[in-house]
């Protein structure tokens, strides 16, 4: 069966009229996977935030209790005296003025900048080429530390940053198609609870808008909001 039948096989045991509750959802998501791969899952928020309001831009991290799935290469840009901290935690590279040089030459090539308080005036530059691919090391999400080592941990471990993009939306990879019902289910959970407990006291009407999950080539599953904990 060609990618297209599949995909039609599958669209039909996805209701888009329905709200499924996230136990429902995290099963069907795996049931309506049609790629080769171990596809991610991904969730995606719609709130009732204005991101263009500084208190309503929300964004942080999650540690997910089952991990993301992938291993996150992660560049810690340090001194000297940090150097073995940041090795010892498993970062995959580490250094300074070097990577400072390949970044300006446009290398990008990780997945997470972790770095020190006391070089960030020196790499304060490097915002034209990391800010674009949310790459740049910020304290909100936990990348701008003097415990270099322990964000290194965390990042291995699946914490994971999410901001909501300038629509109100936070699209955040909770996991694989290969993880249980029950560990996407918490993934998400955990996710869901972390934005629940981070709405803006300004932000008026309905806070969580739409849910909805979908693994990388599948259809999306809506979520009922109201399924969710605390919201």
């Amino acid at each position: 069966m060609n990618t297209t039948k599949k995909r039609k096989a599958v669209d039909g045991k996805v209701d888009s009229t329905k709200l499924y509750s996230l136990e429902n959802a995290a099963a069907l998501v795996k049931e309506v996977n049609i790629a080769k791969f171990n596809a991610s899952v991904d969730l995606h928020v719609r709130l009732g935030v204005d991101p263009r309001k500084a208190d309503q831009a929300l964004r942080g991290t999650v540690s997910l209790p089952h991990g993301s799935g992938r291993t996150k290469s992660v560049l810690v840009l340090t001194t000297p005296d940090k150097e073995e901290e940041a090795r010892a935690a498993g970062a995959d590279y580490v250094g300074l003025d070097e990577f400072i040089e390949k970044i300006e030459k446009g290398w990008t090539d990780v997945d997470v900048v972790v770095a020190s308080p006391n070089v960030m005036a020196k790499i304060a530059r490097l915002g034209r080429v990391l800010g674009p691919r949310n790459l740049m090391p910020n304290p909100k999400s936990g990348t701008v530390t003097p415990e270099v080592g322990k964000a290194v941990e965390e990042v291995k471990k699946g914490k994971i940053a999410f901001r909501v993009d300038k629509f109100g939306i936070v699209h955040a990879s909770i996991g694989k198609v290969s993880f249980t019902p029950e560990q996407i289910k918490d993934n998400a959970d955990e996710l869901l609870s972390t934005l629940v407990k981070m709405k803006p006291s300004s932000a008026k009407g309905t806070y969580m808008k739409s849910i909805s999950m979908a693994s990388t080539m599948s259809p999306g599953i809506k979520i009922d909001p109201k399924s969710v904990s605390g919201n």
